[in-house]
């Protein structure tokens, strides 16, 4: 366009010799700002396609999780552009006061500043994306940090921007900031908490998103849907979100089941209490009896002096390890524990190979009911408490 303005262009064509010099100016600012709107929709709309072609040549499989964020990041490259090109050549462009091309002035490096700010989060947004895809990602979350990151982009963009309309240099402003610093503290308290316990979660793989975490302080037990820099969104088994500050997880304690769900099984661990009234001494006639009903007793090395709690419990044992549901390579055992006045808790200790929670609890519940129904073979009594006012009502 060189040293030519708009309006000594147009002014031939629409035969601007001949009208008023406001309808003129009107027309000359009218093409402008039409020409700046079609740059702006052109470069958004071709940049999309051209930059989705350049990543399928990488992964095909991996643009469509990046749509929302190019389109974004499209507009904001558009009125980068638009700005930059406005900042320029806006005095070739638009006709206008003195006092007002210098506002426009103010006003459109603003405008760029803002724009080159949301350029900067939206580049980091794409990367937050792309290494969420990534394996090693769920381990390692770094949400914080990038959030982080884009608050102080925006700090950065909002002293330009005071600067630019104060018409003072960044360091006058930044001067000022040094007065304010307990405020500042006092207010971004949370944040500055919550970017040291994101730290300390990612470097010590603490939590992920997806683990099953219990907080017994926030009344959370659920899987985390999501790790903020200020908040951590757990989903409670019965569908209700819980939130916590980041910073809980590193003050208190908190039970993450991480280990039992990479573990080989999870562990079963129930008792019954035997009356002790019932516990005998097993007689040959009843051992021989016991050995025809039950054969796999036959292959145990029972005591000489062996009574019915001794068999049960060892044939239990074996029970449980020839169930195909337990994981024989972690601990199982069938063990007495100390007497209690409520009887003798006899306690089923082993470690099921499915770890999901409604198949855990089924097998569970049905090694529970196999072991009270076994119980009366061997002639004890589980020990069971009665409400005497109840009965008596």
């Amino acid at each position: 366009m060189n040293s030519m303005h708009v309006q000594d262009v147009i002014s031939p064509i629409i035969g601007g010799a001949n009208m008023h010099p406001f309808v003129l100016a009107s027309l000359t600012n009218s093409v402008s700002l039409i020409a700046l709107v079609i740059i702006f929709a052109l470069i958004k709309l071709a940049l999309v396609p051209k930059v989705k072609r350049m990543l399928s040549r990488f992964s095909r499989a991996k643009i469509a999780f990046l749509a929302p964020q190019l389109s974004k990041l499209s507009g904001r490259v558009a009125l980068l552009i638009c700005s930059m090109l406005f900042v320029m050549v806006n005095k070739y462009l638009f006709v206008a006061p003195l006092w007002v091309m210098a506002q426009l002035q103010v006003l459109a490096q603003v405008i760029l500043i803002i724009a080159f700010g949301f350029l900067v989060s939206s580049l980091m947004n794409i990367a937050h994306a792309i290494y969420q895809q990534q394996k090693f990602a769920k381990d390692v979350p770094i949400k914080g940090i990038v959030q982080l990151a884009k608050l102080m982009v925006f700090i950065v963009t909002t002293v330009l921007v005071v600067s630019t309309v104060v018409d003072k240099s960044p360091t006058y402003i930044l001067s000022g900031f040094g007065a304010i610093a307990a405020v500042t503290l006092l207010v971004f308290k949370d944040t500055i908490l919550g970017l040291v316990a994101s730290i300390q979660i990612a470097a010590n793989k603490l939590v992920a998103t997806g683990d099953w975490i219990q907080v017994d302080t926030f009344g959370a037990d659920g899987e985390v849907i999501d790790l903020g820099l200020n908040t951590v969104r757990v989903r409670n088994w019965d569908n209700t979100v819980t939130t916590i500050p980041t910073y809980a997880l590193i003050s208190d304690s908190f039970k993450n089941w991480r280990a039992m769900q990479e573990s080989a099984g999870r562990r079963i661990k129930r008792t019954i209490p035997i009356d002790m009234n019932s516990v005998s001494l097993l007689s040959e006639q009843q051992l021989i009896v016991l050995k025809d009903k039950f054969v796999e007793l036959n292959a145990l090395k029972l005591p000489e002096m062996c009574s019915n709690l001794t068999a049960f419990r060892m044939y239990a044992e074996l029970l449980l390890k020839q169930r195909p549901e337990i994981n024989t390579e972690c601990i199982c055992m069938v063990r007495e524990l100390s007497p209690t006045h409520n009887g003798l808790p006899i306690e089923l200790y082993c470690f099921s190979k499915d770890k999901s929670w409604v198949n855990y609890e089924h097998i569970q519940a049905n090694i529970l009911d196999q072991m009270l129904l076994l119980i009366k073979e061997f002639e004890l009594r589980p020990y069971q408490t009665f409400d005497t006012r109840s009965v008596m009502a």
